[in-house]
């Protein structure tokens, strides 16, 4: 069980950030089968990657920044972030290792929602591949809880997605 102060830091990162922030950091690289994110023991400055990305690839599509979270952001709600708040609503696999994460501790989504947002973010992308239609939904702003919720529950008679290559 992992428990922490939870109290939100003063400068709060956001796990999904932008990497053309001035102090944007990769927080990881997109890696195997399923994309999930595969966490850099250090953070690198992604002005120092972004140069090194070929061309015709969004950055996005293989690496996870993290930049400040700041209040114009379109997932902001008060001091909440709504897309953090969707993420945890998707299911979850309880038995997953949290992942070690150099950025837990200004974490925005681990002030917000403490473990149930580290279990999900390894899955979490910036870039919403085609046909990813939970994905979608849970990047969208203006999905409410209530659409997410029916999606999940109907889940049950999609049927399975053919594997991405």
């Amino acid at each position: 069980m992992i428990t922490a102060d939870r109290s939100e830091p003063e400068n709060t990162w956001c796990p999904s950030g932008r990497p053309d922030a001035p102090e944007a950091v990769v927080l990881g690289v997109r890696s195997g089968q399923g994309g999930e994110v595969v966490y850099l023991a250090d953070p690198v400055p992604a002005r120092d990657v972004l140069p090194l990305v070929p061309e015709g690839v969004e950055p996005t599509r293989v690496l996870r920044f993290a930049s400040h979270c700041v209040s114009a952001c379109l997932h902001r709600r008060g001091n909440d972030c709504t897309l953090v708040e969707r993420v945890a609503a998707t299911p979850a696999d309880e038995d997953r290792n949290v992942p070690r994460c150099h950025l837990r501790a200004q974490c925005k989504w681990w002030a917000q929602v403490g473990v149930d947002g580290c279990r999900r973010c390894p899955a979490v992308a910036t870039t919403v591949v085609e046909g990813d239609d939970l994905g979608a939904l849970v990047a969208d702003p203006a999905t409410t809880r209530e659409q997410l919720d029916a999606w999940i529950t109907a889940g049950a008679a999609r049927p399975a997605a053919a594997p991405s290559r």
